[in-house]
């Protein structure tokens, strides 16, 4: 078995079993199901984080170099311990898209964008999901239903900061600094996108203005 062979069998199923997850733990939550109920949901999400776990070791063992793939798959390894990642393995659904295949300057924009896009938003659903399970029982919180955390979730990751709603628990904290670092990682990705596309205008106006200059003068 190797490595490329082992991905591309596990891929689907992963993908299926990240939308199972979002399902499950997205009903677990806005449903605020407690204690004995939420036993088999609950051992349902542990039995989705042993496939994660399981796939992220066979790669490892697998992969040659090993050191080399570890650095360069850390994602992998953070959906195996965050498990509000989980879901953005939706976003390889998007392959399936024709126009997003390209390998051109506006293909590759786009699918950049598209990605971001859809990052984002799978971002703030799993946060608000992820704050509202860690607070919405804790004593004194104040984010106690799914659209206060939504509101939370954008108000933080656009770094406004009104300060209405904010996490008392140290696990709602550890979710607002992810989501700290994501929104910038994604501010960064946007810029760095719109330079991209500044710059092949410039160039495309350069380019066609050299190649109308000789029949102007002639």
């Amino acid at each position: 078995m190797t490595l490329s062979r082992w991905q591309r069998l596990s891929e689907w199923p992963l993908v299926a079993a990240a939308v199972v997850f979002t399902v499950l733990y997205a009903w677990v939550v806005i449903a605020n199901v407690q204690p004995p109920d939420d036993a088999l949901p609950r051992l349902l999400l542990g039995v989705i984080w042993l496939l994660f776990a399981a796939q992220y070791v066979v790669c490892v063992v697998l992969a040659r170099p090993r050191g080399e793939w570890i650095r360069t798959h850390l994602g992998h390894l953070a959906a195996v311990l965050v498990p509000s990642l989980r879901p953005l393995l939706l976003l390889r659904l998007l392959r399936l898209i024709p126009s997003l295949r390209g390998e051109t300057g506006g293909a590759v924009r786009s699918r950049l964008t598209i990605y971001g896009l859809a990052t984002t938003v799978l971002l703030a659903f799993m946060g608000a999901l992820a704050v509202l399970d860690a607070e919405q029982n804790a004593p004194g919180a104040n984010i106690r239903h799914f659209g206060d955390a939504v509101w939370w979730v954008v108000v933080t990751v656009t770094s406004v900061g009104y300060g209405d709603y904010y996490p008392i628990t140290s696990a709602g904290r550890w979710v607002a600094a992810v989501l700290m670092f994501g929104g910038l990682v994604l501010l960064g990705a946007v810029a760095a996108t719109l330079s991209s596309w500044l710059v092949d205008r410039v160039r495309s106006r350069h380019g066609d203005s050299g190649g109308r200059a000789p029949s102007s003068g002639s």
